[in-house]
């Protein structure tokens, strides 16, 4: 009987890294694969019980509500001790946030039980309680009961920053000698995600910047246990069959092939607001560029952006081109069509335009100059946020000091950035290639999802090497 992997997908991302790359089917040649996933809809559930042993739909199953406060006891203390620019940021914003005078006792009152524990001896302890508490207090046994019968050699959570959804399934495993793994979602998660509950055997992270960055904060976890992979969100882009030509990408936006365009790229609302008045300042002054042939902008609302805030510029100015986004949102699910467009998006484009994104480093893949806006929305307050500050967070600082992207910290000289961007496109191309190199080395060549498959057989002791510590 061949060994077999329960893999859970806790979020839309998760099945576009793990499904689409088609990691999980590698797997499947070596043992049985079983997928407990968000069901988006009905296509994607049809799609992996065609490829998959079984499929069944993750469902939240409610905890007490003394679990769930201590959890958040734990977050609060991990980001004090943590202490990061964003851990910074977001106990401000809270603070802030406490605006009646109940919430601010609320607030006092949580500070003073978190800031004992803001230490390494005492977040142990409070992890060790939370643990405790979470398997003597738990609500269901659904996933013991299905893991005893199953047995499977490796539990896996395709994103640790999602995992809520995902706890009972995976610490089920855990309390049944079960080894589990995940991955480590995105490269900012260790220092603005708060912390990792779950006391996994196995992680999965993008680069070596970032295993390094994972054992220092977590030291109890084996150095041969974590898996340098890449992520597999990058590999469409190094992926032909996902290449379209240029005249067929505008022809789609309706764009004309014969002018350039920059593609902005938007942020989370709550984080980013009122910018739409930053979108607009910078269409006005591509227009006024008739000498550089009339620039278009292109702009990608981000995919988890829930409000009409763009509704208004979209149906006022339409010398804005929108692109399509096609995520099913719920689950915040990319759909396949949505990948491609992404991914010709950043190969057509002049350069891009964004305020402290991780598209700056796909933008960087494809040697694009990339522009930081670290001005405010011109004519609003929206204290106590400020553009500016998101470059001094613990994972973007290192590409602002690389000097791989230019950080533009007013409107009036965006438009000299604009020019330049199109006049010189190599300027900072030597600091692009050099961020790259260090950031993920030869991880760029479009297998990150086999390498995700050859870890996680390692992990089930399926590898032809040597098996990490369980």
């Amino acid at each position: 009987m061949r060994r077999r992997i329960e893999v859970i997908l806790p979020r839309g991302e998760a099945i576009r890294n793990f499904v689409y790359t088609a990691a999980l089917d590698r797997i499947r040649s070596r043992m049985e694969v079983d997928v407990i996933s968000v069901m988006p809809d009905e296509a994607l559930h049809k799609l992996m019980v065609n490829r998959y042993d079984s499929v069944m739909e993750l469902s939240e199953i409610p905890e007490r509500w003394i679990v769930r406060a201590i959890r958040g006891v734990l977050e609060m203390a991990h980001g004090r001790w943590l202490w990061s620019e964003a851990a910074q940021d977001r106990w401000r914003l809270r603070d802030y946030e406490a605006t009646t005078i109940a919430l601010k006792v609320k607030r006092i009152l949580s500070k003073a039980i978190c800031l004992p524990f803001a230490n390494r001896h005492g977040l142990n302890l409070l992890s060790a309680i939370e643990r405790l508490c979470s398997r003597s207090l738990r609500t269901s046994d659904y996933y013991l009961d299905l893991f005893r019968k199953r047995r499977p050699a490796l539990v896996f959570n395709g994103s640790h920053v999602h995992c809520r959804v995902a706890i009972q399934a995976v610490q089920a495993a855990q309390w049944l000698g079960i080894p589990t793994a995940t991955f480590v979602f995105s490269w900012d998660n260790l220092t603005s995600q708060g912390r990792i509950m779950l006391p996994y055997n196995f992680f999965l992270v993008w680069s070596e910047d970032m295993r390094a960055q994972l054992l220092e904060l977590y030291p109890q976890i084996p150095p041969a246990n974590v898996f340098v992979t890449g992520t597999p969100q990058f590999d469409f882009h190094f992926d032909p069959q996902y290449f379209w030509t240029r005249e067929e990408f505008c022809r789609r936006l309706g764009l004309d092939p014969e002018r350039p365009f920059f593609i902005y790229t938007t942020g989370m609302p709550n984080y980013m607001p009122e910018e739409m008045r930053v979108v607009e300042g910078i269409a006005d002054l591509l227009g006024g560029m008739e000498d550089l042939g009339r620039p278009q902008l292109l702009v990608r609302v981000y995919p988890k952006d829930r409000t009409t805030r763009f509704d208004e510029l979209r149906r006022r100015r339409n010398d804005i081109v929108f692109s399509p986004v096609n995520w099913e949102q719920v689950w915040l699910t990319p759909k396949p069509d949505d990948v491609e467009m992404y991914t010709n998006t950043l190969r057509h484009c002049a350069a891009g335009i964004n305020i402290s994104s991780t598209v700056s480093l796909e933008l960087c893949m494809f040697d694009k100059p990339v522009l930081n806006v670290g001005y405010n929305p011109p004519g609003a307050d929206i204290s106590p946020v400020s553009f500016a500050s998101y470059y001094k967070f613990d994972h973007y600082r290192e590409v602002v000091e690389s000097g791989a992207v230019t950080v533009v910290p007013s409107q009036e000289e965006m438009a000299a950035c604009l020019r330049r961007a199109l006049l010189e496109p190599e300027y900072r191309r030597d600091e692009r290639r050099a961020l790259i190199t260090k950031m993920f080395g030869n991880l760029l060549d479009g297998k990150s999802g086999v390498r995700v498959s050859e870890a996680l057989l390692t992990a089930a002791g399926l590898s032809q090497g040597t098996k990490p510590s369980a």
